[in-house]
């Protein structure tokens, strides 16, 4: 008869067995929002340095210029 008694409460336990752990659907979109993030970092990372090549380029100059 104990078993009857865990039918209904199973929301309970969990929250109270594993309220200290990330689930995993939560890991899952972390994970994902992580990984955006490096590849936008990296991708801003290859913007300014092709905007610093670019300004350098333009700022050597030459003969027509000065």
């Amino acid at each position: 008869m104990a078993f009857f008694g865990l039918i209904g409460n199973d929301e309970t336990l969990a929250s109270t067995t594993y309220s200290d752990r990330e689930s995993a659907s939560d890991k899952a979109a972390r994970k994902r929002r992580q990984s955006h993030h490096r590849s936008a970092t990296a991708a801003d990372r290859q913007g300014q340095a092709w905007e610093a090549n670019e300004r350098a380029r333009q700022d050597r100059g030459s003969w027509w210029r000065r």
